[in-house]
């Protein structure tokens, strides 16, 4: 290695070892949260003293006061509304529905056959676009990308001859790098969404509902750009760079030939039958929403892409589909897993089913204690009239800078980038950052869903680079198993054209959707707000 690689690598050791310390000294996203609630209190006690308040840019004849929580008044609305803090915040009830659906889907091995069939059943000069488009699309179940496709990214790239850890790079970028990008909805959607909705109601004159499905039509368009670039990236910049692989380079563990976990011919007839009770699922919906007549036109109407094709159904009752996404996502995948696990054999009984959902349930622990918290922030900021000031007050700094435009979006979109890489957790940082810029965008003009749809962006592309990411450390043992010196800074060079190219295409094909062609992120979701009529 010459000496200016040794620098280069010594460089970014220096870099992400800063990054891993800024990062050890965030508490647990639990406790920050706790903190930030109790913060919040505080602060407000003290604005509340010392008179702070703004004029209401909706009224410019009235004020907006810092509400105090820590008089009586204050006080008792804490302890009267902390269990409705808690049992009301909307993404608790939409991600614990939709995980009982997806989660039979998991353990009944439907999740897992669907990837590793993808994975094997393209051509070999396809590999590399099979492997970074499977690892976006198992995203609709969580994480489980994480756990089987970048290590089965690594292991057939070695069967094929190809350096693996280029397998794997490619499987965590499209994983990890590609998190918000899918063709289907899944359990983030409505998770970001209803984080979304009161941060919004901050600052909306009237009640202002964010659909799970607001971005739905961008992060369809986004799954091809982040297939293509990746699949790029590894085959012109990672792969080369890798070189030739030795395999006495690893650990000492590696078989001469890995065994490769294919699907079985039960695992293909299950997913053959799978397929069929999907494309049922699919008729049955597509049936409700057909405007036969003024019941079925209002039972489902509104379906996105009669919404994106311009045609406006009958009926009264709004968008029943869009508002009941999570219902549909539940149902979907309980029929999906049911009808798989029927097949090759995992599900036999009712009672297999139920463990299956209870297990699903027992992993979200961490997460239903953390929404406790974070529901108790987000309320408290509401209160106290804190999260409207902060964001009136921000907005003005805005429009002072001159940035009350389009090209705000660049500065947020690396904010949230450069936040992700002290703070893994993609709900614990929007439930903190949506109750500021939500309402501040809102107040220069821009709708809850273009900010939404920013952040994911930005979330999305130093995942791979991030110390802080809850898997990055998984992904670490597993590239160490094929080179036994790899480092925090090979695995950051790995990465990091990931990241950065990511960042950049992804960034310009926001603006190139939004504001160029002006095509819409999701089924009624605008991008100005308020909304033109």
């Amino acid at each position: 290695m010459s000496n200016k690689s040794r620098a280069a690598k010594s460089w970014v050791d220096h870099f992400l070892s800063g990054l891993e310390w800024l990062g050890n000294l965030l508490p647990h996203p639990v406790t920050l949260f706790a903190g930030f609630a109790l913060g919040t209190v505080l602060l407000s006690g003290i604005g509340a003293y010392l008179g702070w308040s703004v004029t209401d840019p909706r009224d410019t004849t009235k004020f907006i006061n810092v509400v105090s929580l820590m008089d009586s008044e204050g006080l008792r609305k804490i302890v009267t509304g902390l269990i409705k803090n808690f049992t009301d915040f909307a993404p608790l009830g939409t991600v614990l529905v939709a995980m009982l659906g997806v989660g039979l889907a998991e353990h009944s091995g439907l999740i897992s056959a669907s990837i590793r069939s993808l994975v094997f059943g393209v051509p070999r000069s396809l590999v590399t676009v099979a492997i970074v488009f499977a690892g976006i699309m198992s995203n609709t179940a969580s994480e489980i990308g994480y756990v089987v496709l970048v290590p089965l990214g690594a292991a057939v790239y070695y069967s094929l001859g190809r350096h693996p850890l280029a397998g794997l790079a490619a499987a965590y970028a499209g994983v990890s790098g590609g998190y918000s990008a899918n063709l289907l909805l899944g359990t983030v959607d409505p998770l970001l969404a209803g984080i979304t909705t009161p941060a919004a109601n901050m600052y909306a004159t009237e009640k202002y509902v964010v659909s799970a499905a607001c971005n739905w039509y961008f992060m369809v368009g986004s799954t091809f750009l982040v297939t293509a670039v990746g699949t790029w990236i590894s085959l012109f910049i990672v792969e080369p760079r890798l070189g030739d692989y030795d395999v006495e380079q690893s650990d000492g563990t590696l078989a001469d030939k890995p065994m490769l976990d294919r699907i079985t011919p039960l695992e293909e007839r299950g997913l053959w039958v799978t397929g069929g009770v999907f494309v049922a699922i699919c008729l049955v919906i597509a049936y409700l929403c057909f405007p036969t007549n003024e019941k079925t036109s209002d039972l489902l109407r509104a379906l996105p892409w009669f919404g994106a094709l311009g045609i406006t159904l009958p009926g009264k009752n709004g968008p029943v589909f869009l508002d009941g996404v999570v219902t549909i996502i539940f149902v979907a995948f309980l029929f999906l897993g049911i009808a798989y696990g029927a097949v090759v054999g995992t599900v036999r009984s009712d009672k297999q089913i139920i463990q299956s959902m209870s297990k699903s349930m027992t992993s979200m622990g961490p997460y239903i204690v953390l929404v406790f918290f974070a529901a108790q922030f987000i309320e408290f900021f509401k209160l106290s009239n804190l999260g409207a000031i902060i964001a009136i007050l921000g907005a003005d700094g805005i429009i002072a800078m001159k940035l009350d435009n389009a090209s705000v979006f660049v500065l947020f979109i690396l904010l949230c980038a450069a936040v992700n890489l002290l703070m893994g957790s993609a709900s614990a940082k929007w439930a903190f950052m949506a109750p500021i810029f939500v309402p501040m965008l809102m107040r220069i003009g821009y709708s809850p869903e273009i900010t939404q749809c920013a952040y994911r962006i930005g979330d999305s592309c130093t995942n791979v680079i991030s110390p802080t990411m809850s898997y990055f450390g998984m992904i670490f043992l597993f590239a160490a198993r094929y080179d036994r010196r790899f480092g925090m800074g090979s695995m950051i060079s790995l990465m990091f054209p990931y990241s950065i190219i990511f960042l950049v295409c992804w960034t310009a094909f926001f603006y190139l959707w939004v504001f160029v062609l002006e095509l819409p992120i999701g089924p009624e979701a605008p991008i100005l707000y308020p909304a033109p009529k």
